[in-house]
């Protein structure tokens, strides 16, 4: 019998490639902005240059290297670009980086206390830090979810239990529980995939319409709640938005709130994106009467400069939390339970990364006047192109410029066609990103197609915005000229 003899990378080896990486992700940072922004690959070209099989043995790391940078680089999106002003920015930064390189070879499960008392009071305390320096009320708890998709979700299982007293925990959905959800329609995809998930059941999400600025109407809310509450159904929760993803329309909360704590309706704000721009004092009456809210989330992740996934998820009642969520098996009992916060109890998953790690390395390397400069100058950046667009003949905004996202299109003189106006702004968008110098996505607004470019990549500056300016307008005298010839 043949004795196979692995090689195994050993601490030697892995403290040489790990010099090796350091300089490829610091070149990489330098460098970013020379890569076409937008993955210039077809679908199914990584795939095709991929073995079927997994190798039989072992390779050496400069193979390994060798093919990620033939292979695997072209077809990454650089959303750490400068040059990125698609979606909404996934953020890092250097000290975010580092973080993460500490919490993968610490590789912490921080589930319960006992498996990471670092992990879990560090989480402790960064939520008091991340709400205390956001103005958030000062009777939430927090705790660090994945997403905001996983955050709402954990609220709407909350809101579920609470309506039911936790009976449907223990029974399921009974014929007579007809619980309903409202929201706007243009809350963001999850808060339908969270209501499937927990069985409401996609009929029972309620969409309210918008105003003028997209922002959802008190008034027809509670003639939902009402309308509802008069054919048998029973109002359990309404997610209100600050900051939508379309156009980062802000819902009034102080309305919503009255009307929620009338109907006694659960009240969670999405503000995934625009809640770090409450970081300035002249941002937050965004966020005034957050305090009727049972629960909130912002993302670190998004517009923090920290590394995904990071999301900030504060309620009102942590005990109402847990008792959705806790299960207790023999092999997760200690000595320690009820002296500590059990995170595991709060959300979704049992497992947890130590994602409190970066950001505390990012909060205490930025400062708060840091982290504050970078939101003002994304914030003012927004603003520079929303006069420039203002000022172009051929191009209109199509939403209020709230924080650092500027909807807008094309529209040239004489063109009046609502069909024609959408293919314009569409063939826009292709060549913008074919070109590899920027990346912008579309929404729609009222109808019309519309795009979107977002100001708050972290090492964006306002020379990347003008040069993204020239850009669009050089591109659309291109598109303008073939569709007028």
């Amino acid at each position: 019998m043949k004795l196979l003899i692995l090689k195994l990378m050993d601490s030697r080896e892995f403290r040489k490639q790990a010099h090796v990486l350091a300089d490829r992700m610091a070149d990489y940072f330098e460098e970013v902005s020379k890569y076409p922004v937008k993955s210039q690959v077809k679908p199914g070209e990584i795939l095709s240059v991929l073995p079927l099989s997994a190798p039989q043995t072992g390779e050496s790391f400069e193979n390994i290297m060798s093919d990620f940078e033939r292979i695997i680089m072209p077809g990454v999106t650089h959303w750490q670009s400068p040059s990125f002003f698609a979606f909404f920015p996934a953020n890092t930064s250097y000290p975010s980086v580092l973080a993460e390189m500490l919490t993968a070879a610490l590789g912490q499960q921080g589930m319960i206390w006992e498996t990471s008392p670092a992990a879990t009071e560090l989480e402790q305390r960064v939520m008091e830090w991340l709400r205390d320096m956001c103005g958030l009320p000062g009777f939430w708890t927090g705790v660090i979810q994945d997403t905001a998709s996983a955050s709402t979700l954990t609220a709407l299982l909350s809101a579920r239990e609470k309506s039911s007293s936790f009976r449907i925990n223990n029974e399921g959905f009974a014929p007579s529980d007809r619980l309903r959800v409202y929201c706007s329609s243009e809350t963001h995809s999850s808060i339908e995939k969270a209501v499937k998930i927990a069985g409401f059941g996609k009929n029972n999400l309620v969409k309210v319409a918008v105003d003028e600025n997209f922002a959802m109407i008190p008034a027809l809310l509670e003639m939902a709640v009402k309308s509802d509450l008069q054919n048998g159904f029973t109002p359990c929760a309404v997610v209100a938005s600050i900051g939508t993803t379309g156009s980062t329309a802000a819902d009034p909360i102080a309305e919503i709130g009255k009307i929620c704590e009338h109907y006694k309706i659960w009240l969670h704000v999405d503000a995934a994106f625009a809640g770090t721009a409450f970081l300035l004092p002249e941002m937050r009456h965004f966020a005034a009467s957050l305090e009727y809210a049972d629960s909130y989330v912002f993302n670190p992740h998004k517009w923090m400069f920290t590394n995904f996934d990071a999301s900030a998820y504060f309620v009102r009642d942590p005990e109402l939390l847990i008792q959705t969520f806790e299960i207790l098996p023999e092999y997760l009992k200690t000595r320690t339970r009820g002296q500590v916060n059990d995170y595991r109890d709060w959300g979704v998953a049992l497992g947890r990364r130590f994602r409190a790690l970066k950001l505390w390395f990012v909060i205490r390397s930025f400062g708060i006047e840091g982290l504050s400069e970078k939101i003002r100058q994304h914030i003012a950046f927004a603003g520079w192109l929303k006069e420039k667009i203002i000022e172009h003949p051929d191009f209109e905004p199509m939403a209020p410029v709230n924080f650092s996202l500027v909807c807008f299109r094309l529209k040239p003189d004489g063109l009046t066609d609502k069909d024609d106006i959408d293919k314009l702004n569409s063939s826009l968008l292709q060549k913008l990103n074919e070109s590899g110098k920027l990346y912008l996505t579309h929404t729609r607004l009222n109808g019309a197609f519309v795009l979107r470019i977002v100001t708050a990549q972290t090492y964006t500056t306002r020379e990347h915005v003008e040069k993204a300016w020239d850009i669009i307008l050089q591109t659309s005298t291109e598109i303008s000229g073939q569709v007028s010839g």
